[in-house]
């Protein structure tokens, strides 16, 4: 309180002058560079203020928080754009998935202009780097065995010829009989739902009833992964500030022990997964999603790895 007051009294005039980064904004040896992302706001809809409030408002207050102090810093957000969700967009509007990307990144980017939400960049997933970092990306865990091949038996839609997300599946919910639950998630009873363990199908797209059918997917290794993974969290409990629902969620995934998770889809928007006999499938997006961080960096300059590979600075 005593250094605010003596500060406030030598007034205005004394502070240091304002950075001005150079642009792109890059990392600078000796100061404190500072990342900023938002989580990447979906596609298929348009921001409202509780998307502001909860997605872009605080990471905006933070960054200039940071250019106030002089840190050299950068914000970057964009749109998240593969997915089924953005096929059943599509469906809804008439659409191809693309132009609904295109439409509705241009509504994001012109609400948060006219909010003057100050980003750096504001980017979208759909992008050469996006699919150029996630290949890259996927490859390196291949050669380093952490992919597993499996085949999981799935719903198929003959009319459509097409195996169906779990999006374009309705049915009878095997635990509360609701007739319109998804192949996902009950809205009534709010249990996780095995699209297969539906009672009475049906094809969102064409009201047919599906088949259940095989399909090979690939898997990433995680159990592979649990004897790095155990030292590396208690270390970063001790030192790191975890809320206590991170630590209780994250404990009870490592007791349970760690399960193989699948990361390709039968779906045709996507990242296409470039390896031979899974080539006509993308990468789930949950696995591509948040290598959207980097490919927006990507975007907004060449030297993104300054940022993102650079502990030191």
């Amino acid at each position: 309180i005593a250094a605010a007051a003596e500060a406030w009294a030598r007034g205005a005039a004394a502070l240091p002058k304002p950075w001005q980064p150079q642009k792109p904004v890059l990392p600078v040896e000796g100061m404190r560079n500072v990342l900023i992302t938002s989580a990447l706001p979906y596609v298929n809809n348009v921001p409202h203020l509780g998307n502001i409030i909860g997605c872009v408002l605080s990471a905006d207050t933070f960054a200039r928080y940071c250019r106030l102090r002089n840190w050299n810093t950068l914000y970057i957000c964009g749109t998240d754009e593969y997915g089924t969700a953005t096929e059943t967009k599509a469906v809804e509007e008439g659409l191809t998935p693309q132009e609904i990307c295109d439409k509705y990144n241009a509504i994001h980017a012109d609400i948060y202009r006219w909010f003057n939400i100050s980003f750096d960049y504001f980017g979208r997933t759909t992008t050469p780097c996006q699919t150029m970092i996630a290949q890259d990306i996927f490859q390196r865990l291949l050669a380093r065995g952490f992919l597993l091949q499996d085949t999981v038996e799935q719903l198929r839609c003959e009319d459509c010829q097409k195996f169906l997300a779990d999006r374009f599946v309705e049915g009878t919910c095997p635990f509360c009989s609701y007739e319109e639950a998804r192949g996902d998630q009950c809205d009534k009873c709010g249990k996780l739902i095995n699209a297969v363990e539906l009672k009475n199908p049906q094809c969102k797209l064409c009201k047919g009833v599906p088949v259940v059918k095989p399909t090979q997917h690939l898997f990433l290794d995680l159990p592979k992964l649990e004897e790095q993974l155990e030292p590396w969290l208690e270390k970063s409990w001790a030192t790191g500030d975890w809320t206590a629902n991170a630590r209780y969620i994250t404990r009870s995934w490592i007791r349970d022990g760690l399960k193989p998770r699948c990361i390709t889809r039968d779906l045709k928007w996507g990242t296409p997964v470039p390896l031979d006999g899974f080539r006509d499938k993308v990468f789930y997006v949950w696995f591509d999603a948040p290598i959207g961080y980097l490919s927006i960096t990507a975007n907004y300059t060449e030297q993104w790895e300054r940022w993102w590979k650079n502990p030191q600075q």
